[in-house]
């Protein structure tokens, strides 16, 4: 019997990896698609409109939200971002599960619109190797790092309400690990041991290396 498609919500600090889960899962398996979102941010070197998302201007995202278009949509770091409904069905109607690569704020929203909503949140390994990864990128003032080390903060403590919690200190046990919760007919809630205290440890750093650039 063929499982019914399901919305797969994936979140994570920015930096954490969860992107580039979301990309290798899509690769590997003909059974997720992927819900392309709107933003109001400016691409990237190589990103592309319509594939990687749909760059829209502030005015363009406004009207959207007016005319009820988004499954959700937040601001994050002064940008907005969205998922259309419509993405989100085409993927579903073509069989597929449909893989949501969204912050902590969209999240909440679309588990109150799609009851049957995997939520997986990707956590990483230390602050340390979160700061090395968002510093390396080379595309953050240190005011945007800054910003986007206070909002990993507030998105950490949100991870406890997740179904399912994936540390990505290894990337391909973390694609695996995400892809053997895709597989599972029922899901049940689970925990990492001690994830309580994981997240206070890496806050607690993530603290530690702001005030030290401040």
């Amino acid at each position: 019997m063929t499982r019914q498609p399901f919305p797969l919500v994936l979140s994570a600090p920015s930096g954490a990896g969860k992107t580039t889960i979301a990309r290798m899962l899509l690769k590997r398996r003909s059974d997720v698609g992927y819900s392309v979102s709107c933003t109001t941010r400016a691409p990237r070197p190589g990103e592309v409109d319509g594939v990687d998302y749909h760059f829209l201007t502030p005015e363009q995202f406004d009207a959207a939200v007016e005319r009820g278009e988004f499954a959700e949509w937040a601001e994050v770091h002064g940008r907005k971002y969205g998922t259309l409904v419509r993405e989100v069905k085409a993927v579903m109607d073509r069989g597929q599960h449909v893989m949501l690569d969204i912050d902590v704020q969209g999240a909440r929203q679309v588990v109150q619109r799609f009851l049957d909503a995997v939520t997986v949140f990707v956590v990483p390994p230390s602050a340390e190797a979160l700061v090395a990864r968002l510093a390396g990128r080379n595309t953050e003032s240190t005011e945007m790092l800054a910003l986007r080390l206070r909002n990993a903060i507030q998105e950490l403590e949100e991870a406890e309400r997740y179904q399912h919690v994936v540390v990505n200190d290894n990337l391909e046990d973390a694609v695996a690990r995400v892809s053997a919760l895709i597989d599972e007919e029922t899901l049940k809630r689970e925990r990492l041991p001690a994830l309580g205290k994981d997240v206070d440890r890496v806050v607690t750093r993530i603290q530690q290396e702001l005030m030290a650039r401040i």
